[in-house]
């Protein structure tokens, strides 16, 4: 296994093929999935008010195959804090502690940069993802409401975790 930052023109097509991997993920926001569309917005994707080139967009790798990708920035919710935008793993890698491992590194990565604390989002019609990120030590701090593209109402909490 190996984590290593992810680039955007080299690992592009991995992060396609992680996200077709992971279409039941997607499928919880979307009813039109476009790999290709979502692999390029994560290498440019951030909170509002959050620098791109900050942020740091990691990879997973067993046997030289992308396994999981998170993406992390800082300066949100409020400029003390780092947020996790996004983790996820590819169907055939999941319950390995592969998450575990990744978050890990992403909060020694945090704490490396002078971040107390750490938010992310995960909506309410994953409970396997709240449940892991419950597990990790996160707590819900409220909810908050967006749409997907066909004006369909979806839930977010947001949890938080000292660092």
């Amino acid at each position: 296994m190996l984590i290593r930052p992810l680039d955007p023109v080299i690992d592009r097509a991995a992060v396609e093929t992680l996200y077709h991997d992971a279409r039941d993920y997607w499928a919880l926001i979307y009813t039109q999935i476009n790999t290709a569309q979502l692999a390029a917005g994560y290498f440019t994707d951030t909170p509002p008010g959050c620098d791109p080139g900050e942020s740091q967009r990691l990879g997973v790798f067993v046997d030289d195959r992308l396994a999981g990708i998170a993406e992390l920035s800082f300066g949100f919710p409020s400029p003390g804090d780092a947020y996790l935008g996004l983790m996820i793993f590819a169907s055939w890698a999941r319950r390995q502690g592969l998450g575990t491992t990744l978050l890990h590194e992403v909060e020694s990565r945090a704490r490396a940069k002078g971040y107390s604390q750490i938010f992310l989002g995960v909506l309410d019609s994953n409970p396997k993802g709240r449940a892991f990120w419950l597990r990790a030590g996160f707590t819900d701090t409220g909810f908050s409401r967006s749409t997907d593209e066909d004006g369909v109402p979806y839930t977010i909490r947001r949890l938080s975790k000292p660092l």
